[in-house]
């Protein structure tokens, strides 16, 4: 097992008054913030040879701060050989195309069986340890049932750099995420953006609602109707769909609120259930097979954290939407 890293620095006039977590950041370039104020509670930084736990003390110019970074552990969740549609792979970093049903993380209910001991049995050392732990560095997810492309960091180097990007969603970089959504009914324009704050919702913790106020984080996305289906009488349409911003369960809850609700979300459509009577056999049968809600993340696009070169990836519908589709044209 290897040894813990001890990096040690005296701070310039340039540090006063700054926070240590940020500090921290400006100093070790190949950890990610998040890293940093774990090993800070975790007692594994020293302010003067004193244990420091608070990521936000302010730091004063001359003051000696000590960083150890323990060696990654083994992982709590165990490789798996599951089965990966890998489309791209270096040493750096690692994009998936995941199917409808496979869990992302584990959490209560699914243990096992996620992308997360898939990736350690695929990946095994060269994983991102974040927060002196062993495992994938996933830096962005996609729900359960939402098949599409997801990337995910194999060092820590490559961690902070993505997940710098993500926490930006392209406002002032290239990071380019687009959707495609089956959405109940046809949108009144043809474009247009939704601005509306989410949170968790008080009465059922497992619902994200819109909300008003300072408790709600503020989301924006971007549609555009592709087609409406059938064309002659639309019940459903495919809406292409970019983040400006990237909250749990965004477009679901986004797309609902604004009337057009996902296919096959019994989550925020489930008073859009009786919309399948309208449908012809054929799109019936189909919507029955698809696995949850009728989304896909269709493409992904960033810089690459160490090369700077952008990259680019677009997946095809899985075959369950692309029969759906078919169906839905009638």
């Amino acid at each position: 097992m290897s040894e813990p890293i001890r990096r040690e620095w005296t701070l310039g006039e340039d540090a006063a008054a700054e926070r240590l977590d940020r500090v921290l950041a400006r100093l070790s370039p190949d950890l990610s913030r998040s890293r940093l104020q774990a090993l800070i509670r975790e007692g594994q930084v020293e302010l003067g040879g004193q244990p420091l736990r608070d990521p936000s003390h302010k730091v004063a110019a001359g003051a000696v701060i000590a960083l150890v970074v323990p060696p990654p552990v083994e992982a709590e969740p165990r490789g798996e050989e599951i089965a990966l549609t890998i489309v791209y792979e270096d040493e750096d970093l690692i994009v998936i195309d995941k199917p409808a049903g496979l869990v992302v993380h584990p959490a209560a209910g699914h243990e096992s069986g996620t992308l997360v001991n898939a990736l350690i049995a695929h990946c095994g050392e060269s994983l991102s340890g974040i927060g002196g732990v062993k495992r994938p560095g996933i830096v962005h997810r996609l729900d359960k049932d939402t098949s599409g492309l997801l990337v995910v960091a194999k060092n820590d180097r490559a961690h902070k750099g993505l997940a710098d990007q993500f926490a930006d969603h392209g406002r002032t970089g290239p990071l380019e995420r687009t959707y495609l959504a089956f959405v109940w009914g046809a949108p009144d324009r043809q474009k247009g953006l939704v601005d509306a704050a989410l949170a968790r919702s008080l009465h059922n913790r497992e619902k994200i609602a819109v909300v008003s106020g300072e408790r709600g984080r503020y989301a924006i996305t971007h549609y555009e109707v592709l087609e409406a289906l059938p064309a002659a009488d639309p019940v459903a349409s495919l809406v292409q769909c970019e983040l400006e911003t990237g909250r749990t369960h965004q477009i679901r809850v986004h797309m609902a609120h604004i009337g057009h609700p996902l296919l096959g979300d019994h989550v925020y459509g489930s008073g859009f259930k009786t919309k399948a009577n309208r449908l012809n056999p054929a799109a019936q049968e189909a919507l029955a097979a698809v696995r949850g809600q009728a989304l896909h993340a269709a493409v992904l696009g960033f810089e690459h954290p160490r090369t700077g070169e952008f990259l680019r990836f677009e997946s095809p519908l899985p075959p369950d939407l692309e029969h759906l589709l078919t169906a839905l044209r009638g």
